[in-house]
């Protein structure tokens, strides 16, 4: 009697059970209704990463066969670890890896401090107008394509050009300068290139960033006497302390990609040597020899890279007290 008291319907446990699992679809069904219009809106970019990111690995398997156009992927030859093997056994992929890897983390040092540095000066300005002018004069060369930019800057280097011209007739030099042809002068123009037109884009995050912060924690430290420099040392800079981490580790997965536009419209063959990177080597190597399944694995190898990096550096971030991208 006490059992039944407890339980009116001892037997009732199951089926309960068994119409709240099948119920379970239904609610699904209800929220992906409610949220019907959001879904629309999100559905274009749903559409580019499956058709432009995903559908295109199907094609990875050209990196383990010996990929003909006239046999096509089923006729062609499956060699396995082949064309990963080819990569470490060209001796020209010695000096690629390392132009590749040290452009990129001559940018990371160089290029992406920049726009932090530029979000720090703007937030400091109080003349609106003239921060709204100036944000705007630094975005514009993000819109500009690369091969505008290496134009712009292959009038102002070469030999009888506007710099040339400068250095002639405000130090007397008797011989141009030969920024475009000189390898030395390579990777520190296209440092520059990349400052240029990416500085000012990049602000843009770390200005969202900082809207964020609390106005009083100012008002505090101006009352306990710490001036400008300070309050952007202890209050700015670690309220963005976590956007510069993610960027940093997003931008870590990309060390291998140097910039394939930009070097190849650089590239000439006076500075191919110290100019050749991994993607430009693909380029010449695989595709302009026909190359399929040799370019499918090295873009493999590169993705494989990057992720590791990735969840290198999210690690580490994670270990230090940061949230990290996941």
């Amino acid at each position: 009697m006490c059992l039944n008291t407890l339980n009116p319907h001892p037997h009732s446990s199951p089926a309960v059970r068994k119409t709240s699992s099948t119920s379970r679809p239904g609610r699904l069904r209800a929220r992906l209704w409610k949220d019907r219009y959001l879904l629309l809106l999100g559905l274009p970019g749903i559409a580019y990463f499956l058709i432009y990111r995903y559908v295109p690995m199907a094609g990875l398997y050209m990196a383990f066969i010996d990929y003909s156009p006239f046999q096509g992927i089923a006729g062609s030859e499956w060699v396995g670890w082949k064309h990963f093997a080819r990569i470490f056994e060209d001796p020209e992929i010695v000096q690629v890896l390392w132009n590749t890897l040290s452009i990129s983390f001559l940018q990371i040092v160089f290029a992406f401090p920049i726009p932090i540095v530029l979000a720090l000066m703007l937030n400091e300005l109080r003349n609106q107008i003239y921060k709204r002018i100036v944000q705007s004069v630094i975005y514009l060369p993000h819109f500009l394509s690369w091969v505008v930019v290496i134009g712009i800057c292959t009038i102002f280097l070469k030999g009888n050009g506007v710099v040339n011209d400068l250095l002639k007739q405000g130090f007397g030099l008797a011989q141009p300068v030969p920024f475009l042809t000189d390898p030395s002068y390579f990777k520190p123009i296209v440092i520059l290139q990349v400052i240029w037109k990416e500085a000012g884009w990049g602000t843009i995050l770390f200005l969202a960033a900082l809207a964020g912060v609390n106005p009083q924690l100012y008002e505090a430290a101006t009352m306990d006497g710490a001036g400008r420099f300070r309050q952007m040392w202890h209050i700015t800079l670690p309220a963005i302390r976590n956007t510069i981490v993610i960027l940093l580790i997003l931008r870590l997965g990309h060390v291998m990609d140097a910039g394939y536009e930009q070097i190849f419209l650089m590239l000439n063959p006076f500075n191919m040597e110290i100019g050749n990177i991994l993607d430009t080597y693909v380029f010449f190597k695989g595709i302009g020899q026909s190359d399929y399944s040799f370019a499918t694995a090295v873009g493999l190898f590169k993705g494989a890279v990057g992720l590791v990096l990735v969840l290198s550096a999210n690690y580490i971030a994670k270990k230090l007290g940061d949230d990290g991208v996941f």
